[in-house]
């Protein structure tokens, strides 16, 4: 009896081991299929979905504003999202893009980067005008700075000059009042005849050195004149060419690419639209 029993609970033992293995056995091939069903069932985008994702990626570029001038420095970049964006719409295994489709994007995007390559060489266009503006500033100060100096310069030529002939008129005054005052009679070496010629003499250098005066006068004159015509000359034409460019310099406040970037984005969303439908057309 005591074998029997023995025996029984051995059995069952080897029965309860090979249950559990079993049952692990059955769980894991059940986990298996599990993986595998849910392998089965991952979702694979449509063409539409993946449209869809295109369309928000157009969306947002073409209502991209660029803020702060120059616009130019963000074309690149731009260029760069926009190609990826439809890189990543025709590299899906999803889509199979037509003919139609690549004439259409093909077309589209050398129109808005023609479009922007027209506005980057009007900024630098700008940019050069800014440049020849500044440099003609610094002309007209460098006019009216020699004309400063020039005029100094003939002022301090006649002030210099005048001095020196009122000095020689100072001379020639004092020397003829100290000849009013000789008496003949004290000095015998001069005669009225001497004293006659020599009064003659000092009156003839008092009033040479007045006409130099005048004459100093008047050319210094003619020199200020004849120099104020150059500077206002030159002034006016380099003042009329800083109006000029400072009109053309006029750097826009505004991005003035958004309406062809804005209508590039349109036009491609379209033609992903047409494909869409197109490839629906066909499936169906």
């Amino acid at each position: 009896m005591g074998y029997r029993s023995q025996v029984r609970s051995s059995q069952s033992g080897r029965g309860s081991q090979k249950s559990q293995h079993e049952i692990k056995k059955a769980r894991g091939q059940k986990h298996h299929s599990s993986g595998k069903y849910l392998l089965e069932e991952e979702h694979v985008p449509t063409p539409g979905e993946i449209g869809e994702k295109t369309l928000s990626r157009l969306r947002n570029l073409g209502n991209q504003i660029f803020a702060v001038s120059p616009f130019s420095v963000y074309f690149d970049d731009w260029l760069v999202n926009l190609k990826d964006a439809i890189v990543a719409f025709e590299s899906n295994p999803s889509v199979s893009i037509d003919e139609q489709f690549k004439k259409e994007r093909t077309q589209i995007l050398a129109d808005v980067e023609r479009e922007l390559e027209e506005r980057r060489r009007k900024e630098a266009s700008l940019e050069e005008t800014a440049k020849s503006l500044f440099e003609s500033k610094i002309l007209l100060e460098r006019i009216e700075g020699e004309y400063a100096t020039r005029t100094r310069e003939i002022e301090g030529r006649k002030n210099s000059e005048i001095t020196r002939l009122q000095g020689n008129i100072a001379e020639c005054g004092k020397e003829l009042d100290d000849l009013a005052k000789v008496k003949a009679g004290l000095f015998r070496a001069m005669s009225k005849k001497a004293k006659k010629q020599k009064e003659a003499e000092l009156t003839q250098r008092l009033n040479a050195a007045q006409s130099e005066i005048e004459l100093a006068t008047q050319n210094s004159a003619a020199e200020q004149e004849s120099l104020r015509k150059d500077y206002e000359k030159r002034k006016q034409l380099v003042t009329g060419q800083i109006g000029k460019l400072q009109k053309e310099a006029e750097a826009p406040e505004v991005d003035g690419s958004l309406e062809a970037r804005r209508a590039a984005c349109e036009a491609l969303a379209n033609a992903v639209n047409a494909f869409i439908q197109r490839k629906a057309g066909s499936l169906s």
